[in-house]
């Protein structure tokens, strides 16, 4: 059978609006996970900027986040969003790829607690920064 981040990379990878948004699992561990978006023109939100739309900012947040507590030692299986709470500090970049940390900090039998941030190419000056509850399911 396959190991925890295994299961949580496929799983990610099949989500249908993951695919279609481009997204790409780059790294996923122990309670953490990368997911990556590319820029995309239908994507865009504001067509005088060419900046990328916030619910797909949102979209790779969340599973990226989930990501991170499908992987964490302590989680029996699969989960879903309870409260995300998504805090945009500025546009993205047009033309960068939008980078996604998150990271399960804390978990109880039955919430999963989960922080993250999302960047583009400006590493120092984030995009988005989250936190939040998720399920603690027992089985993927």
């Amino acid at each position: 059978m396959a190991n925890k981040s295994d299961l949580a990379r496929q799983f990610i990878e099949a989500i249908p609006h993951a695919r279609e948004l481009g997204m790409k699992v780059e790294s996923i561990s122990d309670g953490s996970a990368e997911i990556s978006m590319p820029y995309d023109e239908k994507l865009i939100g504001d067509p005088d900027t060419g900046v990328i739309h916030g619910g797909a900012v949102s979209a790779l947040m969340d599973t990226c986040c989930g990501a991170a507590v499908m992987c964490h030692a302590s989680a029996p299986g699969g989960t879903a969003t309870i409260d995300l709470r998504i805090d945009y500090m500025r546009a993205a970049t047009p033309g960068q790829t939008i980078l996604t940390r998150a990271t399960c900090h804390h978990m109880t039998r039955n919430v999963a607690f989960v922080r993250a941030v999302a960047m583009d190419d400006d590493q120092d000056n984030p995009v988005a920064t989250a936190v939040g509850a998720f399920t603690v399911e027992s089985k993927f």
